[in-house]
């Protein structure tokens, strides 16, 4: 497949192969956040997903479709937590093995539920970045099969399904809001809505503390941020894909930051009013709408809550109202 061949043919040819595995996320009316953000609010709540996120839509598309050979060499990953947990699911259920690299901070409850799924997993580095350029070392040495989080043609697709999910809930939605890290569900989310309709306008959120796709937006190419730092580690990413990119760039009409304070008001927002448990990178359209960054009056909104594998220690830092605690997280 050439680099940049991603259709909404594709994507619907990832939905047929992932359905008998994923689940169809419910998108739930909000009534109290549409009264806030003065639209239609609706949630996508991917954090009911299996595994908690998402990101078993990608994982599930990509190893689904190796050949045999590459099957037999194992897979191996590196990832923050959500993506981990969708790839070692996925390979168990084809009977491959899977190591993946993780941060050596990265969330306790994400790298036991990694290992419960079957995988071998590998903690290096200080952030995502880190683990990645580790993964790719053990790759030369253990000729496995690599698969990326987000910079990939079917993982993206995968993540596009979500979109395809969306319209047929709510066939005349009028805007999806959706978190961006390295990209991969973003770019998913767009061709898939936007080759459907292009009016549908698609709308990113990322966490200030690790604002890679804004900057490289704002370059004109992709970019590299000397650090990150925010408690949504599944959005944690110093440089977005090269591929998601240019799909972003191509689809995407807006993309809005959110800092820490708002984050952690948009996941006390959810537990108090919603009843639902979120982590800090699937909270962020949530997040933005609450802060009245994104004015979408009277439209019909659907906004991807990405994933609730929340660090339950965080958690309690977070109801505890100990903000310090949390910036020195």
């Amino acid at each position: 497949m050439d680099r940049y061949e991603l259709t909404l043919v594709k994507i619907k040819e990832a939905w047929q192969r992932i359905t008998p595995f994923v689940h169809q996320t419910p998108l739930q009316h909000s009534r109290t956040l549409s009264e806030i953000a003065n639209c239609q609010a609706y949630l996508k709540l991917e954090n009911m997903q299996k595994t908690g996120s998402f990101k078993i839509r990608g994982a599930v598309n990509k190893i689904f479709t190796l050949s045999p050979e590459k099957m037999a060499c194992g897979v191996l990953s590196a990832s923050a937590g959500n993506h981990a947990q969708g790839v070692a699911w996925a390979a168990k259920a084809c009977q491959v093995s899977a190591t993946i690299v993780m941060p050596e901070k990265a969330p306790a409850a994400k790298v036991r539920a990694t290992k419960a799924y079957g995988a071998n997993v590998v903690l290096c580095g200080q952030n995502y970045d880190e683990a990645y350029r580790y993964a790719c070392e053990l790759q030369q040495e253990q000729n496995s099969t690599f698969i990326h989080a987000f910079d990939d043609q079917e993982i993206i697709a995968g993540q596009g399904t979500i979109a395809l999910e969306i319209l047929s809930q709510l066939y005349d939605v009028d805007a999806i809001i959706a978190p961006v890290g390295g990209g991969g569900l973003i770019a998913g989310l767009a061709v898939a809505a936007k080759e459907h309709n292009p009016k549908i306008r698609i709308i990113g959120v990322q966490a200030a503390g690790a604002p890679s796709m804004a900057q490289s937006l704002a370059c004109g190419v992709c970019s590299c941020l000397p650090s990150v730092k925010t408690i949504a580690d599944g959005i944690a990413v110093k440089q977005p894909g090269n591929i998601t990119f240019h799909y972003t760039q191509k689809y995407v009409d807006e993309l809005i930051l959110v800092t820490e304070e708002e984050l952690i008001g948009g996941i006390l927002f959810m537990l108090e009013r919603g009843k639902v448990m979120t982590e800090g990178a699937g909270i962020a359209g949530i997040a933005a709408l609450l802060a009245g960054k994104i004015e979408l009056p009277g439209q019909k909104v659907a906004v991807v809550v990405s994933g609730g594998n929340m660090d339950p220690l965080l958690l309690s830092l977070l109801i505890e109202d100990k903000y310090q605690q949390v910036a020195n997280w």
